[in-house]
């Protein structure tokens, strides 16, 4: 089976492994475990701000910002179709007590500054009031689009003229700033604080950060206790997690295997291909006929693993264990799949 169905399938490098059983630990919860805080130093570090909190998983280390930048009952604005609204279990509801109002953010799944602005709502006797601003850069929805930095800025600018701060998430921020060609911190240069995650393209196999001011950080590091997010031994996961940080150069590696994938994909007449700006293939099936149900069963059948990502829409993810010529034997199954 060759499986495209996300990058966070990937198995740990023997270096991380090693890593892992070499790894100094202490109590984390703590602040002794010196592997986890040499972690948080370097990925603060590497997105530009004062201070990291290693967090298990990304959808944790969202919440736990929503939850640091908010008080309960305000109002957050976020793209309609954004991770934090679409795949995290209405978690700001349920685990901050905050309300969304979502906005268009178009092709390229990033509100403008005039709908930032006109979204904002100002606290009164009858508003909550909007607390907090989050984007999402590669927009995973749209097929893992690279948001220029100059996006990010207008929509934080916009928010920051309100006072409201603004929430990366940066899940995948890594592989933006590839395909970019510009440093993460570049990104998150306007931004009061980013998520990305260990455990998707750079190949750790579980952790994320959180990297904002220190202050942010401190208060962030109780609602992370709060979420059950405190941590003890934990340096024998964050020992793979700096070996992960090595690995932002060759995230070009599986750009390119997703643009030679979808140029074998749009050859095949009955499909349409969007053109991967990151390592994300979106493909629409309607035109053979089939569901994207049908359509990613066809292709299990046949050797090759996506999922679903609308009626008609499914995703193919390229990561470090799928090499080219994976790459090119998934996209022959997939034409004979659907020939038959």
């Amino acid at each position: 089976m060759i499986d495209l169905r996300s990058d966070t399938v990937t198995k740990p490098a023997a270096a991380m492994r090693e890593a892992a059983r070499d790894a100094d630990v202490g109590d984390d919860v703590y602040g002794e475990d010196p592997t986890v805080n040499e972690l948080e130093a370097r990925a603060a570090d590497l997105a530009g701000f004062e201070d990291a909190l290693y967090v298990p998983t990304g959808t944790m280390g969202n919440q736990v910002a929503v939850r640091t930048h908010t008080e309960r009952g305000q109002e957050v604005l976020s793209e309609r179709e954004s991770h934090v609204v679409k795949y995290e279990l209405g978690g700001m509801a349920q685990l901050s007590g905050l309300q969304l109002r979502t906005l268009d953010g178009g092709e390229r799944g990033i509100p403008t500054p005039e709908q930032v602005r006109e979204g904002y709502v100002e606290e009164d006797a009858h508003r909550p009031g909007t607390g907090l601003l989050t984007l999402e850069n590669t927009h995973n929805s749209k097929g893992g689009i690279a948001v220029a930095p100059e996006k990010i800025d207008a929509a934080a600018e916009a928010a920051h003229d309100h006072g409201v701060p603004v929430h990366l998430d940066g899940a995948r921020v890594c592989n933006a700033a590839v395909a970019l060609d510009v440093a993460p911190s570049r990104i998150t240069e306007n931004v009061d604080s980013v998520m990305f995650c260990l455990s998707k393209g750079l190949g750790a196999p579980v952790g994320s950060m959180l990297a904002g001011s220190e202050e942010f950080i401190a208060r962030a590091r109780r609602n992370r206790k709060l979420f059950g997010g405190g941590m003890r031994q934990a340096g024998v996961i964050a020992a793979p997690g700096m070996e992960a940080l090595e690995n932002v150069d060759r995230l070009a590696e599986d750009h390119e295997n997703a643009r030679v994938l979808a140029e074998r994909l749009a050859t095949v007449e009955a499909l349409d291909v969007q053109d991967p700006e990151t390592n994300i293939v979106l493909v629409n099936t309607e035109g053979t006929g089939l569901t994207a149900e049908e359509f990613l069963a066809a292709c299990e059948d046949a050797g090759v693993a996506g999922v679903q990502f609308g009626i008609h829409v499914v995703r193919f993810c390229t990561h470090w264990d799928v090499d080219r010529e994976a790459v090119e034997t998934a996209a022959e199954r997939v034409a004979q799949a659907v020939g038959e």
